[in-house]
């Protein structure tokens, strides 16, 4: 049998399922720039500032002191998306529970891109769009629902998004639409397997040892197959998603829509 290392021709979407890899080492990187999709560090080092100043006093210093909202951790309870987070501060919410705040649009940016780091001064904040939007771009334009499945509707040939939003950070989500490559983890490569019956198989890799390997062939059938019963094997190291082609409103937008996806609580 012969173990290759090359890049297969497998028709699958290989993204989300791994923990983005920080490193452009990994092959060609998007067109688009990672920049047009953050928020920079000055907007999140001022943003931190403004949060001390007008925020920490009833949000407390880790965002989580008002019920049913944790900042840092991305739970509100009047839409999460940036704009979202803008309006609430700028409109305030009724009945003396949260003033309004007159504030420039670079410091509302700032307060967002605090919020969107976690917290954190020298973190990364990912642009956050509707997430309606987004749905409809999942669904729709950015053909992710020809591959992926949500909460039972769906192919399975690419990973079962059920439960992104709990599992993968904003930044781990936008790296995979950019740069699909630098975020596949090895588990997760497309594999081809020749039987000695003479059957092509072509899937995503679920498992492997020694002496066999489990995929989700590309008709969507779970497969097992034993490496002595094989003469080729092939594992790719790109994947078959190219980065996107939407636009930085977009991605924000679809990011929205999979922060939504929480699985079963």
């Amino acid at each position: 049998m012969r173990y290759i290392l090359r890049v297969s021709a497998c028709c699958l979407a290989m993204w989300i399922t791994g923990v983005a890899v920080p490193s452009h080492s990994g092959g060609a990187l998007s067109a688009q720039g990672f920049d047009d999709h953050r928020y920079t560090t000055t907007d999140i080092e001022n943003g931190s500032r403004l949060y001390t100043a007008e925020c920490a006093l009833c949000h407390g210093s880790n965002g989580d002191e008002v019920d049913g909202v944790n900042l840092r951790t991305g739970q509100f309870r009047r839409g999460s998306s940036d704009d979202a987070i803008r309006a609430v501060v700028a409109s305030g919410v009724g009945g003396g529970r949260m003033p309004a705040f007159d504030l420039s649009e670079e410091e509302l940016n700032g307060l967002v891109a605090f919020i969107r780091a976690g917290f954190d001064p020298g973190g990364v904040a990912v642009r956050i769009g509707d997430a309606e939007a987004g749905r409809a771009l999942f669904a729709g334009g950015g053909d992710c629902a020809s591959c992926h499945r949500v909460n039972g509707a769906g192919p399975l040939t690419a990973p079962d998004l059920s439960d992104i939003g709990a599992i993968r950070t904003p930044a781990a989500l936008q790296r995979v639409l950019l740069d699909p490559d630098g975020s596949l983890i090895p588990i997760n490569r497309p594999i081809r397997a020749v039987t000695r019956s003479g059957e092509t198989v072509e899937g995503r890799r679920l498992n492997e040892d020694t002496y066999s390997v489990q995929l989700i062939d590309s008709h969507g059938r779970l497969r097992s197959l034993i490496k002595a019963d094989l003469v080729e094997y092939e594992v790719s190291q790109q994947a078959t998603m190219r980065p996107t082609t939407l636009s930085s409103e977009q991605v924000a937008e679809v990011i929205g829509y999979l922060m939504t996806l929480q699985g079963v609580r």
